[in-house]
């Protein structure tokens, strides 16, 4: 395990992963994650995990490979439910919504697709979620996760 002082800083990273998700960067949001996931010896690894769950559903979703959303969003939510809405300082509770209808949309793009890997249907660029800083002072000190 990694000592603390190895530790990234947590409230940067994981702000880092905010702004890439809001941007749609979601590839660059699952990295900011994972470098925090990676280290993480407490309850926020299994919440890490469901973040960049849900950033890889809408890196899918971006790319037309819905196949992959679809589990991607399911893992996500099952992991993300077991947390508070406010958990970690956000308020996911709009990606949250929207994630159901868009593994809706996906599971539906993926039967049409048939047996090809990705489908060129899209959803708008309006339509992907934002999360929402609520409290900064939710953040875990370095030593608690």
């Amino acid at each position: 395990m990694a000592e603390a002082a190895e530790k990234p800083d947590f409230r940067s990273r994981f702000l880092q992963g905010v702004e890439h998700f809001n941007s749609r960067e979601f590839w660059e949001a699952h990295e900011s994650w994972e470098e925090l996931w990676l280290v993480a010896e407490s309850e926020a690894e299994q919440f890490l995990q469901g973040m960049i769950q849900m950033a890889a559903a809408y890196h899918h979703v971006q790319r037309g490979t819905v196949r992959g959303a679809v589990r991607l969003f399911d893992a996500a939510m099952r992991r993300l439910s077991a947390f508070p809405p406010g958990y970690c300082g956000i308020d996911r509770s709009r990606v949250e919504a929207q994630a159901l209808p868009h593994r809706a949309w996906a599971s539906e793009a993926a039967r049409r697709a048939g047996d090809a890997n990705a489908t060129a249907e899209r959803i708008g660029a309006d339509e992907y979620p934002r999360i929402t800083v609520v409290d900064l002072g939710e953040m875990p000190p370095r030593e608690q996760w």
